[in-house]
């Protein structure tokens, strides 16, 4: 892990940019070692500095004194795309124009990027606990379909929260039967991209005998910030 560039912010926390290999990431820390760490991922196609993304990590920094690591999953942020990846999102946007179902592309496209963005987690996840400033346990936060093949893969993984208003292909959700980690699960009432049923269907689907919906009205990106709260209270409850 070589790390590029730091800088402290007027919250306190330690924001390091660093690439391990080709991946880019970003890590946050307040100063309190050993740390447990949070893996903290966009829902897909999105960069590690997604503003939103950003203020979660800051958050659970600062106030929790969590180490919080984004990286940029492949094709995304500020890794090149391939033309295969082009041609998944002209798909995809062309099918959602025309009012197609879009679960054959998606299936095409998530699966592929689950099989390629969760070793390089556990890569990642390699370098970060070998520093001194973190310790684990280790949390993730993020994409569901790379957070289940993660989580059931990975045995150092205690605790997740899922965003749940992104498809998941069908092979993963046999997948989510193997959860057995801590789980709080979120989702969009009004999504309009996803329906409710499909869902709550995975809800359901997930083997942990702890694990709490989360549903709140509103679209896709309306996500209310008190759930940052119940998030950072939850992985408080799990990896302090």
């Amino acid at each position: 892990m070589h790390f590029t560039s730091e800088q402290r912010l007027d919250d306190g926390v330690l924001e390091r940019d660093f690439s391990l290999g080709e991946v880019p990431g970003v890590l946050w820390t307040s100063g309190s070692a050993p740390a447990p760490l949070i893996l903290i991922g966009h829902p897909g196609g999105f960069h590690k500095r997604l503003p939103r993304l950003v203020a979660r990590a800051r958050h659970y920094c600062a106030q929790y004194g969590f180490a919080v690591a984004a990286i940029d999953a492949p094709g995304c942020g500020d890794r090149p795309r391939s033309a295969v990846d082009e041609q998944y999102r002209a798909d995809l946007r062309r099918a959602a124009q025309a009012g197609e179902p879009l679960d054959e592309i998606l299936d095409a496209m998530i699966v592929p990027l689950v099989e390629r963005a969760v070793p390089e987690w556990r890569t990642t996840l390699d370098a970060l606990l070998a520093l001194p400033e973190i310790g684990g346990p280790v949390g993730y936060e993020g994409m569901v379909a790379i957070g289940i093949r993660l989580a059931v893969l990975d045995p150092r993984v205690s605790a997740a929260v899922f965003f749940g208003q992104t498809f998941v292909p069908d092979s993963l959700r046999e997948d989510a039967r193997r959860i057995t980690v801590p789980l709080q699960f979120l989702m969009q009432w009004d999504d309009e991209g996803m329906e409710r049923q499909p869902v709550l269907d995975l809800f359901d689907t997930f083997g942990t005998k702890e694990k709490t919906l989360h549903a709140n009205l509103g679209g896709h990106a309306g996500t209310p910030w008190f759930e940052v709260e119940d998030a950072a209270r939850f992985f408080s409850r799990h990896l302090n």
